[in-house]
């Protein structure tokens, strides 16, 4: 079995592949200003309400870590960024999803997935009363037509294995958008791993 130093897993914590909205965000429009704004608190509930708040203001998600602040103990940290220049108008809408159990967490991706929603990030974050979470981030952008994902959860305790088991996925057109290592609730120190495909008609 796979066994970690507890205090060393948030800084393995890989957050999603899938940063390019944070990229894209600052070569869409070129050169100009750029507005931050970072999100912080202790509570997984609450980062959802301050997301989507950010999101009504123009607002786009740019990168979250999970770890241990200097004052604010144990938090999700989230930056998101707006273009200086664009109005200040409802565009992105959030999810986040935040379970100790990675048998769940494949449906919750799916349900999202299945309302328009793509995963953007993925983190872990030590909570107050859920222990150890896998948390995922997911956006809408209200002015695209939503594409439509099939989502699978690789969660395994054996690097040994891991490579396979993403091969096997990868076979079936599946994509790696998303890594963390994380002590799960049921299955001890797990690598957790989101892929995900562009749904079939």
């Amino acid at each position: 079995m796979l066994t970690l130093p507890r205090n060393s897993l948030t800084a393995l914590a890989l957050s999603c592949l899938l940063v390019a909205p944070f990229a894209s965000a600052q070569t869409e429009s070129g050169a100009g200003a750029y507005e931050y704004r970072v999100l912080a608190t202790s509570k997984t509930s609450t980062m959802e309400k301050e997301l989507n708040q950010a999101g009504g203001e123009g607002f786009r998600y740019g990168h979250v870590m999970g770890g241990e602040t200097g004052f604010g103990g144990s938090e999700v940290v989230v930056v998101v960024t707006r273009d200086g220049s664009a109005p200040a108008e409802p565009r992105y809408q959030y999810k986040l999803l935040a379970t100790s159990k990675t048998s769940t967490m494949e449906k919750e991706l799916q349900e999202a997935g299945d309302a328009g929603f793509e995963c953007v990030g993925q983190t872990i974050f030590s909570s107050t009363f859920g222990g150890e979470e896998v948390v995922i981030i997911m956006e809408q952008d209200r002015e695209k037509a939503p594409t439509t994902y099939e989502y699978r959860l690789v969660a395994t305790t054996k690097t040994s294995t891991f490579q396979k088991e993403l091969n096997l996925e990868g076979q079936q057109g599946f994509a790696l958008v998303g890594l963390t290592v994380a002590e799960t609730a049921f299955g001890g120190t797990e690598l957790v791993a989101v892929m995900r495909r562009e749904k079939r008609r």
